[in-house]
């Protein structure tokens, strides 16, 4: 589970662990296979929604 991370300037980290990680890229690969042109790419990235689940303490 990603873990938000405060800090002290006032701006957040997301630490990721492996099985986050390892989501994130297949979501992409699922989302972009039969793509190769980076606006082709880019455009389906920006219609596409990403979640990270937050960890609770």
């Amino acid at each position: 589970m990603a873990k938000i991370i405060e800090n002290s300037k006032g701006r957040r980290s997301i630490r990721l662990n492996a099985d986050d990680i390892i989501s994130i890229v297949r979501e992409y690969q699922n989302i972009t296979k039969c793509e190769t042109a980076y606006t082709e790419i880019r455009k389906k990235l920006l219609q596409a929604d990403f979640y990270l689940p937050e960890e609770i303490p």
